[in-house]
């Protein structure tokens, strides 16, 4: 299923007339409604709406554009658009992302588990920053991903290594924050470093926001923000989840010898970090847009975690309550929520990111319940790995499957949501959206 066909209605209060939003929602489909609202979730964090009324004045001095992140090269041609040619910079994003830019320089690398061409990037940024002045100004241009995008190994330890303890995480089950903590306790480059790198420059930092809470700290792993976490935090944590450490790894740990940027540290306090773009924003957006339509709409909430096939069977029992009894909303409605789940591989696993695994656990715990109606997409347009967004079902998701010989929970089961929905065909392939605001999930009860 292709996104790009639904529309991307405008959210102006005053744009339909009394009435017309019920005319509309008899002519347009469930599925289409639903992809209508991803799309609008989607475009309301694109950083060329975003971009430009965050924008400082320029410097006396010099003005060098850096950033990192899914959304890197599509902020640096916001920037471009906005600023025209007086400028230079360098920015980071992952394969696949890349937008021409005039100026800026956009280099891609891996993600989730960084790689070669993330270190020789990382070190290039370091390298235009550190000679800068008080009069000059760096703009970092900060998105989900940047992480394993912006990542500088200690001397002591290998990109190998660190890469390894990304993939043990990523199968671990740990949350974002968790895993970052980690992450930067191995890393020369987040957790503040790039800011205090560029101290006496100011530094002004563009956000978009992909994690619960917009949790400046956590947001590709801080680059410009202080934390108060330490080594030995990330040692509990690996212990936590069984993450199995190299004696290399350990010691440096121990060692704690490029401690994490403390907040009250001096070099930051030229900084200032700005969120431009929001989950909260997002599902305003599409709660609106629904509400066009002829639809309440309820905002479960922007920050939900856990493990994806428990939040799908949670969400599940909240639309049966509201199909019996109608609370805590009456239909026809749409349930709204975001975040960012965790999928625990054990074994080899099968092939799904979180948001198809909510999706197919959600189905189960529906049951074929009438009138309901499901989507679950990353807005990145990455769901994990794979090359699908997400899904989406209709009460007939699992009627299909059976007339396929499919069985539903064995795929979930074997983490298998990816290849459930391609075979009926059901998931939604937008290509990289390069905007990332993490995970969109609405649940549309027609009746």
């Amino acid at each position: 299923m292709t996104l790009r066909d639904a529309a991307v209605p405008t959210c102006d209060n005053n744009k339909f007339a009394f009435g017309d939003e019920h005319k509309m929602a008899a002519q347009i489909t469930p599925p289409e409604l639903l992809k209508t609202l991803f799309n609008t979730a989607v475009e309301a964090a694109m950083p060329q709406h975003r971009i430009a009324p965050y924008l400082p004045p320029k410097p006396q001095g010099k003005l060098v554009v850096v950033g990192v992140g899914k959304s890197a090269a599509a902020m640096a041609k916001a920037v471009e658009d906005v600023w025209g040619d007086d400028l230079e910079g360098l920015v980071i994003t992952r394969y696949g992302h890349h937008m021409p830019t005039a100026k800026i320089e956009v280099i891609e690398a891996g993600h989730p588990v960084p790689d070669r061409n993330g270190v020789e990037a990382a070190q290039k940024i370091f390298d235009r920053v550190a000679p800068l002045t008080e009069d000059d100004l760096v703009l970092c241009l900060i998105s989900g991903g940047g992480t394993s995008l912006f990542t500088l190994p200690p001397p002591e330890l290998t990109l190998e290594a660190l890469a390894d303890i990304s993939v043990q995480l990523l199968k671990s089950g740990a949350d974002i924050a968790e895993m970052n903590t980690v992450r930067k306790s191995l890393s020369c480059s987040s957790g503040g470093r790039l800011a205090a790198a560029a101290y006496p420059a100011q530094v002004v930092s563009l956000i978009i926001s992909d994690v619960p809470g917009d949790d400046l700290t956590v947001i590709a792993s801080g680059p410009t923000v202080g934390d108060s976490v330490t080594a030995q935090d990330a040692l509990g944590i690996m212990q936590r989840y069984g993450v199995k450490a190299s004696a290399e790894i350990v010691d440096y740990l121990n060692r704690d010898p490029n401690p994490i940027i403390k907040p009250e540290d001096p070099r930051l306090q030229r900084t200032q970090n700005i969120l431009i773009a929001t989950p909260q924003h997002s599902l305003e957006a599409a709660a609106q847009v629904a509400q066009d339509y002829g639809y309440t709409s309820i905002i479960l909430g922007n920050s939900i975690e856990g493990e994806a096939k428990e939040v799908g069977i949670v969400h599940g029992g909240i639309a049966k309550q509201v199909i019996r009894h109608h609370q805590p909303i009456v239909p026809p409605c749409v349930i709204l929520s975001g975040g960012e789940t965790t999928v625990t591989v054990s074994g080899s696993g099968g092939q799904g990111g979180r948001n198809s695994e909510f999706l197919l656990s959600l189905a189960v715990a529906l049951d074929g319940s009438p009138g309901v109606y499901a989507i679950a997409c990353d807005t990145d347009g990455i769901d994990g790995s794979e090359d699908n967004a997400g899904a989406l079902i209709t009460p007939d998701t699992l009627f299909q499957a059976k007339s396929k010989g499919i069985k539903a929970s064995q795929y979930l089961e074997t983490h298998d949501s990816y290849r459930f929905f391609a075979a009926l065909d059901m998931l939604v392939m937008t290509g990289p959206t390069l905007t990332n605001v993490n995970d969109f999930r609405a649940i549309l009860i027609v009746k």
